[in-house]
């Protein structure tokens, strides 16, 4: 039987010690379990790091690589990542039940110019006074500027009174 009480042994995040790792080399080669100071030495011979990337494995998994190059990937990865999000934005525009013609063209073309560029729309009528007794005025304008976008958005919700306002949500097509 092997007096393991003068083996190296490495320390690992809870305090436990182990004396052997699996190691993997830098090409990305299994080497097999050795022991924690042939691994070091090993990745001190090729001029690279020790890097733990298993710790709950038993035995500990640990690869012989650069580990600033390996992070300076790591982040240009999670850049990249980002870089490919969307961001949606709404953009909101409003208008009176009893709107002229040349305005509703106006603000039309301002939805348009929003959905072209990827955002969504919320659309809102504003209702005064005695206007609040004719809300199907409102949701007839709605569904009429809904209809005249139909190639570049779709409603995502329907027109809804909400208090002396009636709403509605148009969202780029894909």
């Amino acid at each position: 039987m092997r007096d393991r009480a003068n083996e190296p042994r490495i320390r690992i995040n809870d305090g436990i010690t182990v004396p052997q790792v699996r190691l993997i080399s830098e090409t990305g080669e299994q080497l097999g379990v050795k022991p924690i100071r042939f691994a070091q030495d090993y990745a001190a011979d090729k001029n690279l790091d020790l890097v733990e990337v298993a710790p709950n494995a038993d035995p500990p998994v640990c690869r012989v690589m650069n580990y600033s190059k390996y992070r300076y990937e790591q982040e240009l990865k999670a850049k990249q990542a980002r870089k490919h999000q969307s961001q949606i934005t709404i953009k909101e525009i409003k208008f009176r039940p009893k709107v002229g013609q040349h305005d509703y063209e106006t603000k039309k073309g301002h939805v348009v110019r929003f959905l072209e560029h990827k955002d969504k729309v919320k659309v809102t009528i504003m209702f005064r006074g005695r206007e609040m007794v004719h809300p199907e005025r409102g949701e007839k304008l709605l569904l009429r500027l809904a209809e005249d976008v139909k190639d570049l958005g779709v409603i995502e919700s329907m027109p809804v009174q909400d208090g002396r306002n009636m709403v509605m949500m148009l969202a780029p097509v894909k």
